[in-house]
């Protein structure tokens, strides 16, 4: 019998019994054919591949991430994908849908057509994430419409603003849910629901949101699964607590390994999603289970039947280890065509800017100046408790905090406090809009960090210890066109330009992990005590994380879901 290629002298993982066989693989057209005892006497191959007694696994299988988070473009990301065994992803482009609206998402995804890696789509469903922010685009139901008529669509994004959900029965969330369930009834609806318990969980499952992806605890994990919830394990969640758990009980059927948001840097150094499973064999689980949570786990629940496993009539996406425990990548097929070998040059394609001319001119507005970085109060001049943002190294969440803050002439004397100052500043040119609040804890004891990087409004932050170091950073990043900048003592110390939105660069994947590795040095030379202090800043604006969040509109409280003042009353 003719076939395309044969695969022979391999232990092909049997996705169905968790175990390795070792034989064979023949793959026709692009998918697997025949795994068993025959070989050359059977078929007829083109190609023939002596297996040499490595591991064969299927592609890895990554459900939940933004690519905006790595900030690079969708080719750029498929490169690092491939070297790294990923053959498959679902992102999510809220990041960029937050500045261009529905026109970002079908750009990215124009983008994203000839890559290597297979890429659907999550459509965003949070868009802004709350009324309570302003983004430069916004995703409205009708654009759901369009984006399920037209594009390779697989789910609808994380529904991240759990507290409407439950609350508030007419929110924009709730119509878009709504929506979905009655005109798209098969439809995956993605859930961020971070440590919700018992009847709010229970209401979020009611709604039709299954998934949840926040950093998990034992307690937690339990009522999700016995809720029917599928959970998505991040890095974050793999404590010594929850990996034992997941080892020693019978839940394989109910999550998966996933990224979420990897830096570039993390990305260059480490790997992608195969970095999880490396991680987690090396904290007790078995291969065959970690691969199955990287695989067939996540196929399944995106409900691609076609993929994640190596068995007739699957595609023929696969991997080829020398070393199962370390997951030693030495190839990679992708439809039965080797794209990546381990002692072969592998190097990116430089194409032309892939995206409109106006993309790259999104951050409107003009210089700042010192001033702008005075919080003026309209109180009598007297000391005041005031709330402040608390950083916390090991989470993205922060908590609230207080200082004591004088008042003098209407001016908050937040340099006297102790505190840092954060500042944001709505940069689409439609409103003018910042507001101020303290900040402290883990984060910077000197100088100032500004970014249009910040989730997911992508306005301009701004922290700092004095007026002239933040003036200096914000102005290099308008300068620049959205991207980091790092200042201490008037001088720039690291730059990061990302003039795709403000959000991304299309630089390759090595330039760009090295200036992001200096980012975050000279974040840390400031002081910042923080696993991922770029991705921590990043989120002082996404209101729909716990705890105290700061938007344009002002503080939020993001367990009350509504701004509250920077001075109590």
């Amino acid at each position: 019998m003719r076939i395309d290629v044969l695969i022979e002298n391999v232990h092909i993982y049997n996705s169905y019994f968790k175990t390795f066989i070792h034989g064979n693989a023949a793959i026709l057209d692009g998918k697997f054919l025949y795994i068993g005892q025959r070989g050359s006497e059977s078929f007829e191959a083109a190609e023939r591949l002596d297996g040499n007694g490595r591991y064969m696994i299927p592609g890895l299988i990554d459900i939940h991430l933004h690519i905006e988070s790595t900030m690079v473009t969708p080719e750029t990301f498929s490169y690092g994908l491939i070297r790294n065994g990923v053959t498959t992803i679902v992102p999510e482009p809220h990041e960029i849908a937050n500045v261009f609206g529905l026109d970002g998402v079908k750009q990215f995804m124009k983008a994203s057509q000839d890559t290597v890696a297979d890429m659907f789509y999550a459509i965003p469903s949070s868009v802004p994430a709350t009324s309570m922010e302003t983004t430069g685009g916004e995703i409205h139901i009708a654009d759901l419409d369009e984006l399920l008529r037209t594009e390779r669509i697989i789910c609808l994004g994380e529904i991240m603003n759990f507290v409407d959900v439950i609350t508030d029965p007419d929110c924009k969330t709730n119509q878009i849910i709504n929506h979905v369930r009655t005109n798209y009834p098969h439809l995956i609806i993605e859930g961020h629901v971070p440590k919700l318990l018992d009847l709010d969980l229970h209401r979020m499952i009611y709604s039709g949101v299954d998934s949840d992806h926040t950093h998990q605890s034992i307690e937690g994990m339990e009522a999700r699964i016995a809720a029917g919830m599928f959970i998505e394990i991040q890095e974050k969640s793999m404590t010594d607590e929850v990996m034992a758990y997941l080892i020693q009980h019978d839940v394989s059927e109910h999550y998966c390994f996933v990224t979420d948001d990897v830096m570039a840097d993390s990305f260059q150094r480490r790997g992608h999603l195969n970095h999880i499973v490396r991680k987690a064999i090396g904290m007790g689980m078995k291969p065959e289970q970690a691969i199955y949570a990287s695989t067939l786990s996540p196929a399944k629940r995106m409900r691609m039947y076609d993929r994640g496993v190596i068995a007739p009539g699957k595609i023929g996406d696969f991997l080829l280890l020398s070393n199962l425990e370390q997951l030693t990548i030495e190839q990679v097929f992708k439809a039965g065509r080797k794209v990546y070998d381990v002692e072969e040059d592998y190097t990116p394609i430089l194409k032309p800017p892939a995206f409109p001319a106006h993309y790259y001119q999104s951050v409107q507005m003009v210089p700042l100046k010192e001033a702008d970085f005075v919080v003026r109060i309209e109180e009598a001049d007297a000391v005041y408790t005031c709330r402040k943002m608390m950083v916390k190294d090991g989470s993205t969440f922060t908590e609230e905090g207080h200082a004591q803050v004088e008042v003098r002439q209407g001016k908050l004397l937040w340099q006297e406090s102790g505190s840092a100052l954060i500042a944001t500043f709505e940069r689409y040119g439609k409103n003018g809009n910042r507001a101020y609040g303290l900040i402290g804890g883990d984060t910077i004891k000197r100088g100032a960090i500004a970014t249009t990087y910040s989730h997911d409004n992508h306005n301009l932050l701004v922290i700092g210890h004095n007026p002239a170091d933040m003036q200096l950073a914000a102005n290099e990043v308008i300068n620049n066109q959205g991207g980091f900048s790092v200042v201490e003592d008037g001088k720039v110390i690291a730059n990061l330009r990302l003039p795709v939105g403000g959000i991304l660069t299309e630089e390759p994947l090595e330039q760009v992990a090295m200036e992001v590795e200096q980012l975050r040095k000279a974040m840390e030379s400031l002081g910042y005590q923080h696993y991922n202090p770029i991705m921590s800043i990043s989120t002082h604006s996404l209101p729909v994380s716990p705890a105290l969040k700061i938007t344009d509109f002002g503080l939020i409280d993001v367990n009350l879901g509504k701004v509250v003042p920077l001075i109590i009353p």
